[in-house]
């Protein structure tokens, strides 16, 4: 089993590889996707937070929140909405497969696992990353 998830990481790296690259900007990402509610500089006060019935999280505390380290795994599982699925109480869609369009980079998710994952997704948070205060 392990043999197998090992190459098919391995094919995927090279489809990867492959592909056309693109440079991906976290920045218009960010713009485009999150600034209406958590607004231009990532406190929540985007101009559609007021109608929201939750505020918006600061994004800018993040790595505070979490002993000063900035959880990149947890924030990309935040913004894909994996680990919110059922939550009826979140107001935040989720951006999983807006994200999905574009080339894959092996992320390791723990130590020694490495995961296939969306490089929109990863720059998104990675500029989440430049926000924190």
């Amino acid at each position: 089993m392990i043999r197998t998830m090992t190459t098919i990481a391995a094919a995927l790296a090279a489809l990867a590889a492959c592909a056309p690259e693109r440079q991906v900007s976290g920045r218009a990402l960010y713009a485009e996707y999150c600034t209406s509610c958590h607004g231009p500089g990532g406190r929540g006060d985007g101009p559609a937070a007021e109608g929201l019935g939750k505020r918006p999280a600061d994004l800018t505390g993040i790595a505070a929140r979490n002993g000063g380290t900035f959880p990149m795994v947890a924030v990309m599982s935040t913004i894909d909405g994996y680990t919110r699925r059922g939550d009826r109480s979140s107001v935040m869609p989720e951006l999983g497969i807006a994200l999905q369009e574009g080339p894959l980079v092996l992320i390791e998710t723990e130590p020694g696992n490495t995961t296939p994952t969306p490089a929109n997704l990863v720059a998104l948070a990675e500029y989440l990353t430049r926000l924190q205060r």
